[in-house]
């Protein structure tokens, strides 16, 4: 019978107050399954409940499968990826800056999100992806890693990366007027960003359908626009309300 690791996420890594970050969680879940040795990435991974915080999780190798469980409950599943990870072309750190200007982050559903919440400018990620110019549909932010993030050697761990990629998905659509949230990623990671260096997040939506929408998003290096890590996501609203 396969390994199972027990694992949790510190409450620090929270996208809601009371569960995860979506991404976050999907990375952590992704590096879980590669070290089990089942699965190899890019990885994609449903979330079918809430990830909770500060919580004792199992996660289970199940063939091409794995599964985390909380109690009798699996609240995500991982597997391989169904054929490429598509990426948002890629912006300049001057068109990313000014997107970010145009970030208010008034109404913001969830203010303390460890990823874009506004409420985390010390300890987060303080990402603020705002509209592109000229670029329907596409929002952009700067992101400079703190070294907290990364490992020994500098590196930005896994599953910061995932949760970069996350949230400016998310701002595609207007989480103000009808929020959203993740429901399944799929990522790959060419390579790790160093922490105290300067790279530009993209995100672009490519549809809405009812309740569900889907964006692609991407990690760049700021200074030569080199791409080293994207992500394709389906969001699901939580409201009743009308399609954003």
């Amino acid at each position: 019978m396969p390994p199972i690791t027990s694992f949790s996420v510190d409450a620090a890594f929270n996208g809601p107050p009371t569960s995860a970050n979506g991404g976050y969680a999907c990375g952590v879940l992704a590096e879980l399954a590669m070290s089990a040795g089942h699965l190899t990435g890019p990885l994609a991974v449903s979330l079918h409940l809430p990830v909770p915080l500060d919580t004792p999780l199992a996660y289970r190798p199940a063939g091409r499968r794995g599964h985390a469980w909380h109690g009798e409950d699996v609240v995500a599943t991982v597997t391989a990826a169904n054929g490429a990870v598509a990426a948002p072309a890629a912006v300049s750190a001057t068109t990313a800056a000014a997107a970010q200007e145009s970030f208010s982050g008034a109404g913001h559903p969830f203010p303390t999100c460890f990823v874009c919440g506004t409420e985390r400018e010390k300890d987060g990620l303080s990402l603020r992806p705002g509209a592109v110019e000229g670029r329907p549909d596409t929002v952009a932010c700067g992101w400079r890693p703190r070294p907290e993030l990364a490992d020994a050697s500098g590196l930005v761990r896994p599953e910061v990366v995932w949760a970069a990629l996350d949230c400016p998905g998310g701002w595609t659509t207007d989480p103000v007027r009808r929020p959203r949230l993740l429901g399944r990623m799929t990522a790959g990671i060419d390579e790790l960003p160093r922490a105290g260096a300067d790279y530009v997040v993209v995100g672009r939506l490519d549809g809405i359908q009812d309740r569900t929408a889907t964006n692609v998003t991407a990690l760049y290096e700021a200074g030569t626009g080199r791409l080293l890590a994207r992500a394709s996501a389906l969001w699901i609203a939580i409201d009743a309300g009308p399609a954003a």
